[in-house]
């Protein structure tokens, strides 16, 4: 077997495209989109159409512009989220606008929102997962979504105390960001690269897989934003690990064998501190993690850029249609 198919034995791989013809590719079980990934899906020539759906169903939705415009992301979102259900056997993760990321009520209210565009188009809340920052004020929301059945991944998470504080919230799942994490500790560090063994996202993700299998957690772990194949290959074993296209292909292309290198019974019989989370232990964690409290914000900052963009995008499309 080549390592993408060792991978699937051991792991639930999860493609990171909105680039649904990368997805048939590689057959993934699940699939995740950001901000970024759809920005990039929606100006390709082939999903036009998606996007003109959208715009057309935001028209109807609402006669106010800010209401038209938020209904045409979220439609988008959808959109590509029902084409990429086509073919993954799983879940899709569709993301609530950044600009939300401390607004609890506002985030719920969005999320059920995407939710009832799914459902409108035949497919079941259990396939779905909305994709929230994890500031203390989206994990509030991920809580009481989860108490309605609306399952969540908890996205930009770089710190234990993000994981932890998701934990105990229920939430079905965490994506902690490997490669940004590496990003961090490079500049911060002065050096080029870490051995895969070393890299501090890794470090950083088998840590938190460790945690909540030594205490019993049910959120699952999906190792996140990826640099290089060893990063990837490193965390083996993981509950899931999204991918994007260009490196499927290269674990794709190799068959050396690969290791499992995280299992729940070893991490049950590590001696582990546990650790209590509430709203203010949370922020004086994220307060003493440089790293974790830069690596969100600037995470949310740019996701925020790229969903301005799509709505740049839209309203030039919009402007096409009226001329």
């Amino acid at each position: 077997m080549n390592r993408l198919e060792q991978l699937h034995s051991m792991t639930t791989i999860v493609a990171d495209t909105g680039d649904i013809e990368s997805i048939k590719e590689y057959k993934p079980i699940d699939a995740t989109t950001n901000p970024s990934l759809l920005l990039n899906a929606a100006k390709m020539p082939q999903y036009v159409e998606l996007v003109k759906e959208a715009i057309e169903y935001g028209k109807q939705h609402s006669d106010e512009q800010d209401k038209q415009v938020n209904a045409i992301l979220d439609k988008i979102a959808v959109n590509f989220g029902v084409e990429i259900l086509k073919i993954v056997p799983g879940r899709i993760s569709t993301e609530v606008d950044s600009r939300l990321s401390f607004n609890t009520e506002e985030t719920i209210k969005r999320a059920r929102q995407i939710i009832a565009l799914y459902e409108n188009n035949g497919i079941n809340a259990d396939r779905i997962l909305i994709k929230i920052a994890s500031t203390w004020e989206g994990i509030q929301a991920a809580q009481q979504l989860e108490r309605e059945g609306i399952h969540c991944n908890l996205t930009l998470l770089f710190g234990m105390a993000q994981a932890i504080a998701c934990g105990e919230a229920g939430v079905t799942l965490i994506s902690p960001f490997v490669g940004r994490i590496l990003d961090w500790y490079k500049k911060a560090e002065g050096v080029d690269s870490y051995p895969a063994s070393e890299d501090p996202g890794v470090l950083s993700v088998s840590a938190i897989y460790d945690y909540f299998k030594k205490f019993n957690y049910k959120t699952s772990v999906m190792g996140a934003s990826f640099r290089n194949i060893g990063e990837i290959l490193a965390l083996a074993g993981c509950d899931l690990l999204t991918i994007a296209p260009k490196l499927m292909a290269e674990l794709q292309a190799s068959e050396e064998h690969v290791p499992r290198n995280l299992n729940p019974e070893d991490s049950k019989a590590m001696d582990i501190e546990k650790i209590s989370i509430d709203e203010a232990s949370f922020r004086w964690m994220m307060n003493e993690d440089a790293m974790a409290s830069e690596k969100l914000s600037e995470g949310i900052r740019n996701f925020t850029v790229d969903t301005i963009k799509l709505q740049q995008y839209i309203a030039q499309l919009m402007q096409n249609q009226a001329a």
